[in-house]
C-alpha cells in the first residue's frame, strides 16, 4: 500500500518550509544589523568603544584568547553548567514525586517550596562558601539553589494535574502508587518536563555564572568579573557574547533532545 500525500498536503509542507526559512533570515538579518550598526557607531565616534567594545575589537579579543585558556575557560563553565543542571533535574524529579506520592508530605513542604522560591538565591552565595568550599563544589550548588526549586514546582504540579481518570483506573486494575507513576504520571508529563527543562538549563547557567563571580578561577564568569575589575570592556563583552552563544546551544540541545524523546515515543 503506497503512501499518498495530497497536493494540499504538498502546498502546506511546502509554505511552511517558507515561512521556517523566512523566520531564518529574518534572525539573520536582524542580527547582521545589530553588529554592524554596533561596529559603525563605534568607528564615527557615537558610542565610546572603550566602554561599549565593538565586533572588530571583540573578534581580535577572541583571536588572542585562544593563547589564554579561552576554550579552557568555556570548558569549565560548560562543565559545571552541565553537571548543575544534570543534578538539578533528577534529584528534582526524584523530590516532585515524593511530594506526590506522599500528599501529607506536599501538605508540608508547600510553604517551604514558595520561600526558597521566592527568596534571591544569591544571598546564599557566602552560606554556600562556607558549607562547602570555595571552589567549583560552590559553583555547582549555587546553579543548583536556583534551579532546583523550580524544577520541583514545576513537575509536582505536573504530576499532581495528571488526568485523575487515568489514575482511578489504574488504581481499579491494582496498581501501586509506584505503578502508576511510570506508567501514567510520568509518560503523560513529558511535556512539562521538556518545558521545565527548557528553562532549567538558562537558570543553570544564570546560577553557574553567579558562583563563578564569587569563587571562580576560572570560567566565563571569571572572566567577566576579571575584565571588569582591570577595565578591559572587550574582555567582559567577549565573555557575553560567548556566554549568549553557549546558552543558545544547550537550549537547542534540549529542543533536539525532546524531538528524538517525542518521536520514540509516538513510534512506540
Amino acid at each position: 500500500m503506497c503512501n499518498v500525500i495530497s497536493p494540499e498536503r504538498v502546498a502546506y509542507l511546502d509554505g511552511k518550509r517558507k515561512r521556517q526559512r523566512l523566520i531564518r533570515l529574518c534572525q539573520f538579518s536582524v542580527l547582521l544589523f545589530t553588529v554592524g550598526l554596533w561596529e559603525g557607531l563605534a568607528r564615527i565616534g557615537i558610542i565610546d568603544a572603550f566602554l561599549m567594545s565593538q565586533p572588530s575589537r571583540v573578534w581580535r579579543t577572541i583571536a588572542n584568547l585562544q593563547n589564554n585558556n579561552l576554550l579552557s575557560h568555556i570548558g569549565v563553565t560548560l562543565f559545571e553548567t552541565v553537571v548543575g543542571f544534570a543534578i538539578g533535574v533528577v534529584l528534582g524529579i526524584f523530590i516532585a514525586f515524593l511530594l506526590w506520592y506522599s500528599d501529607f508530605l506536599a501538605k508540608v513542604s508547600e510553604p517551604f517550596l514558595v520561600v526558597l522560591n521566592a527568596l534571591p538565591k544569591i544571598a546564599l552565595g557566602p552560606i554556600i562558601i562556607i558549607w562547602v568550599g570555595a571552589g567549583m563544589q560552590a559553583v555547582i550548588v549555587m546553579a543548583l539553589a536556583i534551579s532546583l526549586v523550580v524544577t520541583v514546582m514545576e513537575m509536582f504540579n505536573g504530576f499532581k494535574n495528571t488526568d485523575t481518570e487515568l489514575i482511578k483506573m489504574a488504581r481499579t486494575f491494582g496498581a501501586t502508587r509506584l505503578q502508576t507513576f511510570i506508567k501514567i504520571a510520568f509518560p503523560s508529563n513529558l511535556h512539562t518536563l521538556f518545558s521545565c527543562l527548557k528553562i532549567n538549563i538558562g537558570l543553570t547557567l544564570v546560577g553557574v555564572i553567579a558562583g563563578e563571580f564569587l569563587v571562580s578561577r576560572a570560567g566565563l564568569g571569571y572572566l567577566i568579573v576579571y575584565g571588569g575589575q582591570v577595565f578591559q570592556m572587550d574582555l567582559v563583552m567577549t565573555s557575553v557574547i560567548i556566554l549568549a552563544a553557549l546558552a543558545a546551544m544547550l537550549y537547542r540541545m534540549v529542543v533536539f533532545l525532546e524531538r528524538i524523546v517525542m518521536r520514540a515515543v509516538k513510534g512506540s
